[in-house]
C-alpha cells in the first residue's frame, strides 16, 4: 500500500512484503471482495469518456474489473508499491484491458488540479494515520473536477460486538492508531473536512474481518 511518510517507508500489501504474493488470495476469501467491489463500480455510476482513478490500486482487481465493464473510461491505477504495480500491470495484461499504472503517494498525487471525474479507493484509508488521511482527502478534492465524485471502500464502525472483536486481526496487522479512525466511523467527517459535499455511508458488508463501508463524496460543482 501507499506510503505514510515517504517512497522508502510505505506499508507493503498486508503489511509485510513477504506477504505480497498472498494478497489477492486473502482478500478474495476473508473480505466478500467480489461482492463489495461490484457494488462500489455500480455505485461510482461511470460514464463513457470519464477520466477516472484508482487510489492505492494495488494489484489492479478493482481496475482491472471496472475497465473490463467499462472500457471507453480512461482508467488510471496508482500506488506507492512498485511491486504489486507491477503485478497489477501484468494482471491487467492478461484481461486484454488498457490501464495506465502510476508509482506515487496519495498525499502528493502526480497530478494537475481537476483531472478526474471520478476517485475510487479500495482498502486503502485504514493504512493512513489522521493526518496523512486528511492529506490524501485534501489531494483528492484537489485533483477531482468540480461536479466530480468520490467513491471509497473501507473498513467502517462495527456493525456490532461480533465484527468489532473481528477486526482485533486488522488493527494487529496494521495498526491501531491507523485503523481506529475507521472503526470508530470517522471517514464521513474526513471528507466532509476536505470539502466534499453529500458525504454518505452508503451500505455495509459484515465480513470475517469486520464491517466493510461503502462511503460516497461530491465536490461541488461551483
Amino acid at each position: 500500500m501507499m506510503s505514510q511518510v515517504d517512497d522508502q517507508k510505505y506499508v507493503p500489501a498486508l503489511g509485510f512484503r513477504w506477504l505480497t504474493p498472498a494478497y489477492d488470495a486473502v482478500v478474495a476469501s476473508t473480505t466478500r471482495e467480489r461482492t463489495f467491489k461490484s457494488a462500489l463500480i455500480e455505485q461510482a455510476s461511470f460514464a463513457p469518456g470519464q477520466r477516472v482513478l484508482d487510489l492505492a490500486c494495488g494489484t489492479g482487481t478493482l481496475a482491472v474489473w471496472t475497465k473490463q465493464r467499462y472500457p471507453e473510461l480512461d482508467l488510471t491505477g496508482i500506488d506507492g508499491d512498485r511491486e504489486i504495480l507491477s503485478m497489477a500491470a501484468r494482471k491487467a495484461e492478461q484481461a486484454g484491458v488498457a490501464i495506465r499504472f502510476d508509482h506515487g503517494l496519495s498525499y502528493a498525487l502526480p497530478y494537475p488540479d481537476a483531472q478526474f471525474d471520478r476517485v475510487v479507493s479500495s482498502l486503502f484509508f485504514h493504512h493512513l494515520n489522521w493526518s496523512d488521511k486528511m492529506r490524501t482527502a485534501a489531494e483528492l478534492f484537489r485533483v477531482l473536477r468540480p461536479g466530480g465524485e468520490l467513491h471509497v471502500a473501507d473498513w467502517g464502525r462495527a456493525s456490532g460486538p461480533l465484527m468489532r472483536a473481528a477486526f482485533f486481526a486488522i488493527q494487529v496487522l496494521d495498526g491501531f492508531e491507523n485503523t481506529r479512525d475507521n472503526v470508530s466511523g470517522r471517514l464521513v467527517e474526513l471528507f466532509s473536512g476536505a470539502g466534499f459535499a453529500a458525504v454518505r455511508e452508503q451500505r455495509r458488508y459484515a465480513t470475517v474481518f469486520g464491517t466493510m463501508a461503502l462511503y460516497s463524496a461530491e465536490k461541488p460543482a461551483v
